[in-house]
């Protein structure tokens, strides 16, 4: 069937928006006298340059920069509206002293795009094409001033008419979009985190200063309440959404339906209330508070699907990376290595009963189950499940070093057409690396990557590379 679409929200799928980017475009007065109307004409190729690039993400064009005041003041205005990233582009040589105050105090993830105006040197050109085209040292000198200043980069280089130019400004502009989101993410944690799970632990001050997430907690009770006050009619819209949407277990009673709908509906409500794009629950935390008879299963799946971040057991670090593979390459969803399987080479991946169902094959039904587990002593929690779609995917693990430092390990490979396992009754897929299970895992261990993890469709490696590159953490790919 096909992918189903979530209910209304007053917070849209993020995937959903394109990367906003300001382009900067730096000059300088000198060639004003030897060429009249230089600052037009050049002003006119940043604007066509945007526009070729239009598909990619909406775009700010500042006017073009030729002096300290005007960088600065083109930043202060990118910054002010809330932009995800700076595309700078030479549109002459510019002195790169006039903008390294400006590169000294960088909020927004930039890259220096090494492009000019015609891809081609000709023997027509006359000392005005010389002057069009000669951004390249302007870059160098630039580059050098934001190396020096610290800051972390991109830089594409090419013929910017050219598809190939396009797609890597694509991916830049995801990373940008994906760093800036995180830097302003807010991961609400329901109760405490599981006692005992070190490799989810993190300083948080280290967290929100280098990456910017930041940890809410939010009490049991509170949900407790959200839960009692929801009206009638939005349970009943919720319960028909899934009627349409899902293949609903039959054996699922009414009052089993109605109790997970509440639960979902009051955690969307709570992380709206508290500005959480990211959130995790641990099992224990709902389990032993009393109030609740049941685990929110299918309550994460969708929140999933609808563009939350999340994770379970208190894991904020996989939460918060969740939350980046929306942003980045759309579609995050959060999993963890179960079960190694040598003779297909893969790996088995799910966990206790959450997924993003947009990552689901489109040949089978999306279903609501009524299922039993044990784990947090409650009663049944309604599980969504469904099999992985076959095909490219990506696996990422955000790993706390110690301090400010941290790291990603990735894995690309892909979800294979693997027989069906009847008894799992919860999300699931197996996952071959292309590096092969053997290596892969000997690698992802010695670099120690997480048990909790994102997955993307498609080959994302060079995504998350670039994501690294903006935020300056290390990357390893294994």
């Amino acid at each position: 069937m096909p992918v189903p679409t979530p209910p209304a929200t007053e917070h849209p799928p993020v995937r959903t928006r394109r990367p906003r980017i300001g382009l900067l475009g730096i000059m300088q007065p000198l060639y004003d006298d030897m060429i009249p109307g230089i600052t037009e004409h050049q002003a006119a190729y940043a604007s066509r340059v945007a526009e070729k690039l239009s598909d990619v993400a909406e775009w700010t064009v500042s006017p073009p920069v030729r002096g300290r005041a005007d960088a600065e003041s083109a930043m202060r205005a990118f910054e002010a509206d809330g932009l995800d990233g700076v595309l700078v582009v030479m549109l002459t040589y510019g002195p790169s002293l006039r903008v390294t105050r400006m590169f000294s105090q960088m909020r927004l993830p930039v890259a220096l795009a090494n492009i000019q105006p015609d891809p081609a040197v000709s023997p027509s050109w006359d000392m005005d094409d010389m002057t069009y085209n000669q951004g390249i040292h302007g870059a160098q000198d630039t580059a050098n001033a934001m190396v020096r200043a610290g800051l972390s980069f991109d830089v594409i280089t090419g013929e910017w008419q050219s598809p190939e130019f396009a797609a890597r400004v694509d991916r830049w502009a995801r990373a940008a979009r994906a760093v800036s989101a995180l830097r302003s993410l807010r991961v609400g944690v329901f109760g405490y985190p599981m006692n005992g799970m070190g490799d989810a632990r993190v300083d948080e001050s280290a967290l929100l200063r280098k990456l910017g997430p930041e940890i809410h907690v939010i009490a049991p009770g509170a949900l407790h309440r959200e839960m009692a006050e929801l009206p009638e009619e939005a349970v009943r819209d919720l319960m028909a959404w899934e009627d349409t949407a899902l293949e609903v277990d039959g054996r699922l009673s009414k009052e089993e339906r109605v109790d997970h709908a509440r639960m979902q509906l009051g955690i969307e409500r709570l992380l709206e209330e508290t500005g959480c794009g990211a959130y995790s629950t641990h099992f224990d935390a709902i389990g032993e508070d009393g109030r609740f008879a049941r685990l929110p299963m299918a309550a994460a799946s969708t929140l999933m699907a609808k563009g939350y971040g999340f994770a379970g057991e208190g894991d904020v670090l996989a939460a918060s990376i969740v939350y980046a593979g929306h942003q980045l390459a759309g579609d995050g969803h959060f999993t963890e290595m179960y079960a190694m399987d040598f003779p297909s080479d893969s790996i088995l991946m799910s966990h206790m009963g959450e997924g993003n169902w947009r990552v689901a094959r489109e040949d089978e039904p999306v279903r609501l189950i009524k299922r039993p587990l044990g784990i947090g002593g409650l009663a049944d929690p309604p599980t969504i499940l469904f099999r992985y779609r076959p095909g490219p995917a990506t696996l990422a693990s955000l790993v706390a070093l110690g301090g400010e430092e941290f790291r990603l390990v990735v894995a690309e490979g892909e979800v294979i057409d693997a027989p069906e396992l009847p008894s799992l009754e919860m999300p699931y897929g197996q996952f071959r690396p292309e590096t092969g299970v053997r290596r892969c895992m000997d690698s992802w261990l010695r670099a120690g990557g997480t048990h909790h993890m994102v997955m993307n469709t498609g080959a994302r490696a060079e995504d998350w590379r670039v994501l690294c590159e903006l935020s300056g953490i290390e990357y390893v790919r294994v």
